[in-house]
């Protein structure tokens, strides 16, 4: 069952209840391992394996008592028939939240060129899922312009119940991104994609291919190149979402942002992130 975290304004409500990204990769079964107990976990489409290993691990995740999130990438459905195959799956391990991306395949494999014809294709079939998410990018994107941006996620918004964010350094820009889509009529909840804990070098080429490179110069400009830097070696290398969080927490339970939870992209490195939240969380408990 869907879960709707409320906020309140400080980083224990923000990381109480997080949704964690995993990648359906050999790793998968060690990683989840180290998630609490029943954690939502959202699992993502591989261009490696295709759609089939996430309904798998899906089910498997499911099969463990977690609350499981699958992306159902438009791109790498074949078409109505199939998406029907695949709710089908997915409601009998009781899955009712799904998040609808449109797929990092160049060219799609049926009929869906993008989220907005998956959704179309989900009121075909007739299947409601109680939850269906889809993406916010609130440092653009790489290859669509603002306005297409914009336009898409009007299109989208009718068929969705919250949106998630990419990943973001920046709590500012994300910030402005809700206010901007709240004067365009978008009201949606919003659940916002944090990264998790890890080494500096992996955090930095992941985010170029992403297309975070303003998050990127935010870390340097918030730090100064030194300082950047300085917390690299002083961190051990490692990268944590502390000055995010904190920036996220004073607006956490403002209404007119509506943030529904954060999202980690774990990028499959669970022990070190959740190890990094359960501190977080000590520290924050008033009888630290």
């Amino acid at each position: 069952m869907a879960r709707t975290t409320s906020m309140s304004g400080d980083s224990t409500a923000l990381l109480a209840d997080p949704r964690y990204e995993l990648m359906p990769f050999d790793t998968f079964d060690d990683q989840i391992e180290h998630l609490p107990d029943g954690a939502t976990v959202t699992i993502t489409t591989s261009s490696q394996f295709g759609i089939e290993r996430t309904i798998e691990a899906a089910e498997e995740a499911a099969e463990q008592g977690f609350e499981v999130v699958p992306h159902v990438s438009a791109r790498y459905v074949r078409g109505d028939e199939h998406l029907a195959e695949i709710a089908r799956r997915l409601i009998e391990i009781d899955v009712d939240d799904i998040f609808v991306p449109g797929g990092d395949r160049e060219k799609p494999i049926g009929d869906y060129e993008s989220a907005y014809d998956l959704l179309q294709g989900l009121e075909r079939i007739d299947c409601n899922f109680e939850e269906v998410g889809i993406t916010g990018y609130p440092e653009g994107h790489d290859f669509l312009s603002d306005e297409t941006l914009a336009e898409s996620m009007a299109n989208k918004a009718p068929y969705a119940t919250y949106v998630a964010t990419q990943l973001c350094f920046d709590p500012n820009a994300v910030l402005e991104w809700i206010t901007e889509i709240r004067a365009r009529g978008v009201d949606l909840s919003v659940v916002v994609g944090i990264p998790g804990v890890m080494k500096y070098p992996r955090l930095l080429s992941i985010s170029r291919k992403v297309g975070v490179g303003d998050s990127v110069r935010f870390l340097q400009k918030t730090n100064g190149i030194l300082g950047f830097f300085r917390q690299l070696i002083g961190s051990r290398g490692n990268y944590t979402p502390d000055a995010l969080v904190d920036g996220l927490e004073p607006h956490a339970d403002d209404p007119e942002y509506n943030i529904q939870s954060l999202h980690i992209y774990t990028f499959n490195q669970v022990p070190d992130t959740e190890s990094w939240r359960k501190s977080r969380l000590r520290d924050s408990s008033p009888h630290a």
